[in-house]
C-alpha cells in the first residue's frame, strides 16, 4: 500500500492501536481460563520467539553499557503488563485501556519533575484534566473493589516509567534488543514465581503465585492472537514514531480507547455510560494536550 508521508505515522499509530486492543479483546476471552499471571506469560512466549528469530536472522548494531538500565526497563514493562491484563479480566475493556494510556500523563508530570521538559502551566493544567478524567471513570464504577482501579492506575504509572527509560536506552541499544528485554522478563518473571510456588507449596493467586497451565483446543488461538497482536501493536508503534512527529502519533494512539469500546461491547461489555465516557474524553483530552505541547517545543526547541 502506497501511503503519503504525510499521513504515514498516523496510518502506522492507527494500527498499532487497534493491535493493543485487539490484544485486550484476546485476553478478555480468554478470562475465564486463565488469570493475569499465566497471560503475562503466553502474551510474552509469543513475542519472544518472534524477536529472538529476528535477532538470528540479523545481528543487533548497538553500542550497549546500559545493563542494569536495560533490565529495568524490563522489570517496568512486564509489571505494567501485569496490571492491565488484571485490570482488562475485571473492567470493561475501554475502561482498561483508557487507564493504561494515563501514561502519557504521567510521562509528562514525571519528565517536567525530573527533567524540566514542556511548559508548567500547560502541561500542569492537561494533568489535572486526565486526573479529573480518571475520578469521573472511577465513580460510577465504585462498585467495583478499589484494587482493580488502583491496578488501573498503576499500569499507567508503570507504563510511563517503562516508556521514559526506552527514551534513554535508544542511542545504546537496537530498538529489537530493548523489546527482548521487555518480552524476556515477561517470560522469565512468571516462570521465576511458578518455580517458588511449587517448591514451598504456597496457594496460587491471581497475579504471581500461579500455578502452570496449558492452552487447551481453541484457547491456542486465542493465545496466539494475544501475543502477535500485542507483537504488531510494538512493531507499529516504533514506525510510528520513526515516521512522524512524536506529538503527532501519540495524539493518535488515544484511538485505542475507542476500539477498545467497541471490542469490549462485542464480547458483552456495557457501553460507557455518560459519566464514564466524560472521564473517558477528559482523558483523551488532556493527552491531546501534552502531545500538541510537546510538538510545539520540538518545532519552537
Amino acid at each position: 500500500m502506497n501511503i503519503s508521508p504525510t499521513y504515514r505515522g498516523i496510518f502506522f499509530m492507527l494500527l498499532a492501536a487497534f493491535g493493543f486492543s485487539v490484544m485486550g479483546g484476546a485476553a478478555k476471552v480468554l478470562k475465564g481460563s486463565f488469570n493475569a499471571g499465566q497471560l503475562v506469560f503466553w502474551r510474552n512466549i509469543v513475542g519472544l520467539l518472534f524477536i529472538t528469530g529476528s535477532l538470528l536472522n540479523r545481528a543487533p548494531q548497538q553500542t550497549g553499557g546500559k545493563l542494569l538500565r536495560l533490565i529495568f526497563r524490563g522489570l517496568m514493562g512486564t509489571s505494567a503488563v501485569y496490571m492491565l491484563l488484571y485490570c482488562i479480566l475485571h473492567l470493561p475493556l475501554g475502561t482498561a485501556m483508557s487507564y493504561n494510556l494515563t501514561s502519557a500523563l504521567f510521562i509528562a508530570l514525571f519528565t517536567f519533575l525530573l527533567f524540566k521538559e514542556y511548559e508548567g502551566r500547560w502541561v500542569i493544567l492537561a494533568v489535572l484534566l486526565g486526573f479529573a478524567g480518571m475520578l469521573l471513570i472511577y465513580k460510577p464504577s465504585i462498585h467495583l473493589p478499589w484494587f482493580y482501579h488502583l491496578a488501573g492506575l498503576l499500569s499507567g504509572i508503570l507504563s510511563a516509567i517503562a516508556y521514559i527509560t526506552v527514551g534513554k536506552l535508544t542511542k545504546y541499544y537496537d530498538t529489537r534488543v530493548i523489546v527482548l528485554s521487555f518480552v524476556l522478563t515477561g517470560v522469565l518473571v512468571p516462570l521465576l514465581f511458578t518455580s517458588i510456588r511449587a517448591l514451598l507449596q504456597l496457594p496460587a493467586d491471581e497475579i504471581l503465585f500461579i500455578h502452570w497451565r496449558w492452552p487447551q483446543q481453541t484457547e491456542w488461538l486465542y493465545v496466539l492472537l494475544m501475543g502477535s497482536s500485542a507483537l504488531f501493536g510494538q512493531y507499529f508503534v516504533t514506525k510510528a514514531y520513526g515516521a512522524d512527529k512524536a506529538g503527532i502519533v501519540s495524539a493518535i494512539s488515544y484511538a485505542g480507547i475507542i476500539f477498545s469500546i467497541f471490542i469490549g461491547m462485542l464480547l458483552g461489555d456495557a457501553f460507557p455510560d455518560a459519566v464514564s465516557l466524560l472521564g473517558i474524553l477528559l482523558i483523551i483530552c488532556s493527552g491531546l494536550m501534552i502531545s500538541f505541547i510537546k510538538k510545539r517545543q520540538d518545532l519552537t526547541g
